[in-house]
């Protein structure tokens, strides 16, 4: 037997090691052949990723005789790991090492190198890259650290290294990194240090981090999870995570990727593979450092309220990527995508012997926004017949302690076949009278022909395991507590709704672009548009806005009010005021040209300079009903411009319903972000209210999409309020800001 790990999958049918993905085969036969397209098996020298992951041939530069030492092991882990290929150890001070012969330089190897592992001081890497070039190696594997890790001098050193791997056409994971390992038969390489060999499995897994890759593996190791392939990435000078996503998205072997994530470099392009691949594989993606202190500095409530955290999460809201919190829900997530199908709805089933457990799991499901479904009469009737009359028939089912491996089988089989249960959840907590593998195994015979995914929870101190040479059916994940089936379960559901949703267009209206850049280029770079050009840009792309006329007197603000009309409002014009409410900058239902001048004398005489100095006011008609929302942007240095929406008004920030996407956005991307803010059942209409315009709102979104592509030089962009109405003719913009960049400024644009 195995030990069930303490919150993880998974057992196995047959109880084998070798893998966790469907349709994997035994131990030691070759997986199916299967073309990759457009490539043959081997191919190496045209920039692909196949001189890493499948050479035919691997020197150990820097080799060692020691054991424990970094170059002993990766030499020992390609032996012990039966690699199918040559192995040629490069050390000057050795002629033999693990009985196999020793060369002084990669030079003096005789034969052909696809790829070479280097394991040398950092100042002797870039003169060891440039005589693997001249060797004609096409794949470097950097493990040495004290690059750009370290600082400048350690950056400068990496420079020189990805520009000698460039000039000569070459491939470089690393360096700073663990290596790499390719688990088919037909390559079984592990070119990495790492104690503890990886199982075979159906998930590519990139980690930036080298330390936590050991630790990875031996987790994956323990909860019997397997891999295809496995990266640990490093530095990232060349090959990055968008690299692999690509190579993996068409090795027919990898079914699931996994990644862990420290950094982005360009998430745009991140975004744009990702989003074609997720639609075929699904990714699972853990990223750390999401605990950033605070926005940058900004002008606007858009910028105010972009962080790491929210922008990383828009990211993988828009490519369909699922985000995972921890290390161990990484693995909990990634057992069941693998091994299950996913549900065709939310609507999960509960069988347990227990009533607490099965009020957890339905809490936990519920919680995260999963359905309790809602069991047929017939599956009642049939439930009712096989169990005794103290047991439970309605959802969750409760099989109560003295169930045995019998009415756990059949209850299973019952339950999967109601067409109004699209997942099952088993639970099982150890009585004294029943032996939990009995248990197991009815588990396993129950689900056999079950075209839905069932995930089980066998809770307490539970050893579980399977028989040695079982035929392999499929593999159920077994976890130790409800709430992390539940999660898993919930990722499941949340990557079938990414894959049935349409992948939505790039819209693009008719705009007078050049208009609007002549309202751009008057004003200086850093600076905030003056309130007329704001309205140019605005107005040149469509958007509706309310129609404005500055005064700087109280005479010229009742001439403004009279040609609108009463009611109007007055605000304070002064760029470097984000929160005109905070300092009485508005006054609302001004009804009178003595109503304006009062309200005109109140503001200068609070706002304007010591010594009774001037100030410039704006007046609007007033808008009355509809409600407010804000659509906005700022320019994230990393992510590029990101926009929001959210509902609007001065409380913008203190409540923080708001949505992110990265630009551009589809529109489905921009009915998204409406249906997902919180109170937008403010904005369906409630108590009798009419709804707001959605279709005039995602439109306001595209079209303030495509001005942000047209007019690149846009730092930060905020309209709040934009008063939405059910009729898209009386909706207005009322207030606006617009913050050009800086000169020279732009986004940072590298590899994930």
């Amino acid at each position: 037997m195995c030990a069930q790990p303490r919150h993880g999958p998974s057992v196995a049918v047959n109880g084998g090691r070798e893998s966790v993905g469907p349709g994997d085969t035994a131990k030691g036969e070759k997986m199916p052949a299967k073309k990759r397209k457009g490539k043959a098996a081997v191919l190496c020298g045209d920039g692909s990723l196949d001189c890493i992951f499948r050479p035919r041939s691997i020197a150990v530069i820097g080799a060692s005789r020691k054991k424990g030492r970094i170059g002993y092991e990766i030499l020992h882990n390609l032996v012990s790991g039966d690699y199918n290929g040559k192995v040629f150890p490069v050390n000057p001070e050795a002629e033999v090492i693990h009985s196999i012969k020793c060369y002084p330089s990669i030079s003096e190897v005789p034969d052909e190198v696809d790829m070479a592992v280097v394991v040398v001081p950092s100042r002797l890497v870039v003169e060891v890259a440039e005589e693997c070039a001249h060797k004609g190696v096409k794949g470097l594997v950097v493990i040495s650290a004290g690059f750009k890790e370290t600082g400048e001098k350690g950056a400068e050193l990496e420079r020189k290294l990805l520009e000698t791997i460039r000039k000569n056409g070459m491939r470089l994971i690393g360096p700073n990194c663990m290596g790499v390992i390719h688990t088919d038969p037909s390559v079984s390489m592990n070119a990495t240090f790492a104690r503890i060999p990886a199982l075979r499995g159906r998930i590519g897994f990139m980690s930036q981090s080298g330390a936590l890759g050991e630790a990875i593996l031996e987790y994956a190791e323990m909860v019997e999870v397997g891999f295809s392939m496995f990266a640990s990435v490093g530095n990232k000078a060349d090959v990055s995570g968008n690299d692999l996503l690509e190579y993996w998205a068409e090795d027919p072997h990898t079914e699931v990727i996994l990644l862990y994530l420290e950094s982005f470099g360009n998430p745009r392009k991140f975004k744009e593979i990702a989003r074609r691949v997720s639609r075929e594989k699904p990714i699972i993606a853990v990223k750390a450092g999401t605990t950033f202190a605070g926005a940058r500095a900004a002008s606007s409530h858009t910028g105010a309220l972009v962080t790491k955290e929210v922008a990383t999460d828009s990211l993988f809201e828009q490519c369909g990527v699922v985000r995972v919190t921890s290390i161990e829900e990484l693995f909990d997530v990634s057992s069941a995508i693998a091994n299950q199908p996913l549900p065709e709805g939310p609507r999960v089933a509960i069988v347990t012997n227990a009533g607490g457990p099965g009020i957890l799991a339905t809490d936990a499901c519920v919680n995260l926004g999963l359905e309790i479904g809602s069991l047929s009469d017939m599956t009642k009737a049939k439930l009712r017949e096989i169990l005794p009359a103290e047991a439970s028939v309605q959802n969750p089912v409760d099989l109560i302690a003295s169930a045995g491996p019998a009415e756990y089988k059949k209850s299973l089989e019952i339950v999967l076949e109601d067409p109004e249960v699209d997942a099952l959840m088993v639970i099982f907590v150890a009585p004294v009278i029943t032996n939990p593998q009995d248990i197991v195994d009815a588990v396993l015979a129950g689900v056999k022909e079950a075209s839905k995914p069932v995930l089980a929870c066998f809770m307490g101190n539970v050893r579980v395991g399977v028989e040695e040479g079982r035929e392999k059916e499929r593999r159920v994940p077994f976890y130790t507590f409800p709430e992390s089936a539940a999660k898993a379960l919930a990722a499941m559901d949340k990557y079938r709704i990414w894959r049935q949703k349409p992948e939505g267009t790039i819209v693009e209206f008719k705009a007078d672009t050049a208009r609007a850049r002549r309202a751009v280029d008057s004003a200086a770079p850093a600076a905030p548009l003056g309130t007329e050009a704001v309205w140019e840009v605005l107005e040149s792309y469509g958007l509706p806005v309310a129609r404005t006329r500055e005064a700087s007197s109280g005479g010229e603000a009742v001439e403004a009010a009279e040609e609108m009309g009463y009611p109007v409002v007055m605000k304070i014009y002064s760029p470097a005021v984000m929160h005109k409410t905070d300092v009485g900058g508005v006054i609302k239902d001004l009804r009178s040209a003595n109503d304006v001048v009062r309200a005109f004398g109140k503001m200068k005489d609070s706002l304007g300079t010591e010594g009774g100095g001037s100030i410039r006011v704006v007046l609007q008609p007033m808008i009355g009903g509809g409600r407010e929302v804000i659509i906005g942007m700022s320019n994230d240095p990393t992510f590029g411009p990101m926009i929001m929406f959210g509902l609007g008004g001065i409380y913008v920030e203190a409540l923080r319903d708001v949505v992110f996407r990265i630009h551009p956005v589809t529109d489905v991307d921009a009915r998204e972000m409406i249906e997902s803010v919180r109170g937008r059942a403010l904005l369906e209409g409630v108590r009798g209210e009419e709804a707001v315009d959605k279709e005039g709102l995602v439109e306001a979104i595209l079209r303030v999409s495509q001005l942000i592509a047209d007019l690149p030089e846009i730092d930060e962009l905020d309209i709040n309020p934009f008063i939405a109405h059910h009729d898209k003719e009386r909706s207005r913009i009322v207030d606006a800001k617009i913050v050009l960049k800086k000169r020279g400024q732009g986004s940072r644009q590298e590899g994930l």
